[in-house]
């Protein structure tokens, strides 16, 4: 069989893959697992056959044992889904990392670890205690806390919070996958003590990074942004690549750079391989030198789920090319996938190992048809003499075979990632074929540069110092040129995460059109067929969502936004913005997940900071093609500076009382009133979708409800959205027998603690027998609106389902 690892590595998986579907018990499966295992020794005709379905269990069970709450010491068992105040006791699994971000304006400091727990103190009793979690501190623990350390912490343990709203980073389920299921939030540094036992020293792996980063810092300023990027390309610590700094390389497409994958692994081994055979090493003492060196490198970065990917994989290719087997890309990609699913069977649902393999498995898939193309291009004419070539043609002729192989290289790997960036990431950059080609390059020989540096160390350190400065500069052109490639009109852009549906039938179609399989004379027919019934089933999709108006309210610390989805991105609406964090940590993941690029129309309903702060943010991010207000002045410095800023831009507009501007109509204010609070008078806005009646009340007061209810217009709504008012309470009784709704949405935070909705409202709230939801329980809430009616669905998994009028 060509190829048998493939197949293998294929059944493996399959079985991980109903392990996320179905979950029997685990004497079953192992029973089950037993008998084919039984039957493939047994019967030797039907070996060749039952070996799938047998790797296919062994991977399903691999995984439920992984998974399985099987130990009654297990932290699933012992804290359950209530957070608590405890102690653990447990050993490091890596260095604690520092992340640093803005907030408020105010350079922020958070140190963030793996711990393996064997003890946890509840009711002061130790107790044992089996499982990992993520240990979270603000500011930077002390240098004696490294992997291996036995430390006792103390803080609030939880599970890690899920998504508000749907399209940004499920912190949860990204742990989930890592073998995490809890949180451990401690208030500072004194939370930390050291173990019995505790270690003198660090282990070698982590004096080595020490020295590392002295060496490759050395003559450079250890501060410099581009410095510090060498670290985190060389060494893999991840510091310096906040959201600020990442953003030009992730929009280019060269974000790969920083994480010790491939590129990293295949050059180091390169190199060292180069300088043995240089002075004659034999082969298999090159294979028995290199291995452990790259292992070693592994190590000392911080074992990085990537880096043990790269480095299994090249490990089987060093270990063929020392025994001078044939070597064959997809076997050994098969190979290392089979050992890495075996050893962490839920690396399979992670994005850094779908991203690897499927750009790996790309390019040994898609370069050679690539190339035959290229190969096409660049051929001359085979029955002219190279010598009688024009001598510009014989002089370009390598440079533009080079930057053809580059092209090709990055086409292949572009296309397997596209999909993937597009699902995790919400984006699409036509630009990453280009970037690549300069970065790649770049960062090859900026590594170089490093290794030399290392290599040179204290022993020899002006030549350390012109190699680190060598690759400073090489990472000083990689930061412009990434800057510089997403400057380039439609360079990139956010996109919805596509269905796993239409991700399948990407790489479907991609694999059968690159390797003619489409294309085959007996196959062209039901080919054509086949692809004309995908585009009508796309056209129809694409134009029953277009029949959709989407609303989704999302809570924002004291503040809510309402983002309206409408039919053609021109006619969408956000409503309210939040303050400048909020905007940063929570809104623009969300803008971008549905694919914003620029933002139509935004609405300042009124002065509150926690509503309207980051409006001017707002528009340097994304672009704000017009910002509507109620011609009510507020007090409030925040939203005086918003609309100057628009003004002066000419893109403010004012709403007038009763007027109707797409589907909304403006209800309130109503004539000129003094504002003695913003809540007193801010925008009241009722919109009609499909049939379908919602009313956005703002944070109004009970004097502007009153207010309201004396204007005398039609309040009916099918659903109410209303804030907290700085005091008193939404939605009075009167009020609520006014607008008649069906279901009432309350938009309250679980912080600051003031805008959590009082016991008192709820209570009475819960009189009416109307359905509340408050979104500091059921976070984000969307609704959909079509001819056929309205759903309404929140994060927590309420649902609710109302019929056209």
């Amino acid at each position: 069989m060509k190829r048998p690892l493939a197949s293998l590595a294929l059944a493996y998986a399959a079985g991980l893959l109903l392990a996320q579907l179905f979950h029997p018990a685990l004497p079953a499966l192992f029973a089950t697992a037993f008998l084919v295992l039984v039957l493939v020794i047994v019967l030797e005709k039907l070996r060749a056959f039952l070996i799938f379905p047998l790797l296919t269990l062994v991977g399903w069970t691999n995984f439920e044992t992984r998974t399985a709450v099987i130990s009654p010491n297990d932290l699933r068992v012992q804290i359950g889904f209530t957070a608590a105040l405890v102690s653990v006791r447990g050993t490091l699994l890596e260095t604690p990392s520092l992340r640093i971000f803005l907030r408020d304006e105010e350079l922020m400091k958070r140190s963030v670890v793996a711990v393996r727990v064997e003890k946890i103190r509840r009711d002061n009793e130790w107790l044992p205690a089996t499982g990992d979690l993520i240990v979270t501190t603000p500011g930077e623990v002390s240098e004696n806390f490294f992997i291996g350390q036995p430390v006792e912490i103390s803080g609030v343990l939880a599970r890690p919070p899920t998504p508000i709203v749907e399209g940004i980073f499920d912190y949860r389920a990204y742990l989930e996958h890592l073998g995490i299921f809890y949180a451990l939030k401690t208030d500072g540094t004194n939370s930390w003590r050291l173990g019995e036992n505790a270690r003198d020293r660090p282990p070698f792996s982590a004096r080595f990074i020490a020295w590392a980063n002295r060496t490759l810092a050395r003559g450079l300023d250890p501060a410099d942004e581009s410095t510090q990027l060498l670290l985190a390309m060389t060494l893999g610590q991840k510091t310096a690549l906040t959201d600020e700094v990442s953003e030009p390389f992730m929009r280019s497409g060269t974000m790969h750079i920083f994480a010790i994958s491939g590129l990293h692994i295949a050059l180091i081994a390169a190199i060292l391989l180069a300088i043995f055979r240089v002075i004659q090493v034999p082969r298999i003492a090159c294979g028995l030198i290199v291995l452990p060196l790259i292992w070693f490198y592994t190590a000392a970065t911080g074992w990085q789920s990537s880096a043990i990917r790269s480095t299994i994989m090249m490990s089987v290719i060093i270990v063929g090319w020392s025994l001078k087997r044939p070597s064959d890309l997809l076997n050994s990609l098969a190979a290392a996938g089979l050992i890495i699913l075996v050893w962490d069977p839920q690396q399979l649902f992670q994005a850094s190992f779908q991203l690897s393999f499927f750009v790996v498995l790309s390019i040994a898939l898609f370069s050679p048809p690539l190339e035959k193309i290229r190969d096409r291009s660049l051929a001359g004419d085979p029955m002219l003499p190279p010598q009688l070539l024009p001598r510009w043609r014989r002089f370009l002729d390598e440079p533009l075979r080079m930057i053809a192989a580059g092209l090709t290289t990055s086409v292949a790997a572009w296309l397997g990632s596209l999909p993937l960036t597009a699902y995790y990431f919400h984006l699409f950059s036509p630009v990453t074929l280009l970037a690549n080609i300069v970065v790649v390059p770049l960062s090859g020989l900026a590594l170089m540069a490093n290794l030399a540096s290392l290599i040179c160390g204290d022993w020899l350190s002006w030549a350390t110092e012109l190699f680190n400065n060598a690759a400073w500069l090489f990472m000083h052109l990689m930061v412009s040129a990434s800057v510089q490639f997403t400057k380039i009109p439609r360079a990139w852009m956010n996109v919805p995460a596509p269905s796993l549906t239409v991700i399948a039938l990407y790489f479907a179609l991609l694999i059968g059109a690159m390797s003619g399989w489409l294309f085959a004379r007996q196959r062209r027919v039901a080919s054509v067929i086949a692809l004309v019934s995908l585009v009508i089933l796309g056209l129809w999709r694409w134009q029953s969502s277009r029949d959709e108006t989407d609303l989704t309210v999302l809570p924002l610390n004291g503040g809510h936004a309402i983002f309206v989805d409408a039919d053609g991105k021109k006619d969408d609406w956000l409503i309210n913005c939040g303050n400048e964090n909020s905007i940063k940590f929570t809104l623009k993941d969300f803008l971008r997940a549905q694919g914003v690029n620029k933002i139509p129309r935004l609405v300042l309903t009124e002065g509150d900071v926690k509503n309207c702060g980051g409006a001017v943010v707002l528009d340097e991010m994304f672009g704000v093609s017009e910002l509507w207000t109620s011609h009510e002045k507020f007090r409030s410095a925040a939203y005086r500076d918003a609309v100057a800023h628009y003004q002066n831009l000419s893109r403010q507009k004012n709403f007038n009382n009763g007027e109707t501007n797409g589907a909304w109509k403006i209800l309130f204010p109503t004539g000129a009133g003094k504002v003695a609070k913003a809540d007193d008078r801010p925008l009241v806005l009722r919109g009609y979708f499909h049939g379908t009646k919602i009313l956005l009340l703002s944070d109004l007061s009970r004097t502007g409800q009153s207010a309201l209810l004396a204007s005398a217009e039609d309040l009916h709504a099918d659903i109410v959205i209303a804030g907290l008012p700085q005091a008193g309470e939404p939605l009075s009784s009167v009020l609520i027998e006014a607008i008649h709704p069906r279901v009432i949405v309350i938009a309250d935070s679980e912080l600051p603690a003031t805008r959590r909705a009082s016991r008192t409202l709820q209570e009475r709230l819960a009189e009416t027998k109307i359905p509340v939801l408050y979104t500091r329980a059921a976070g984000a809430v969307k609704i959909v609106t079509n001819a056929k009616g309205w759903s309404l669905r929140t994060m927590d998994g309420q649902e609710f389902f109302g019929g056209a009028k």
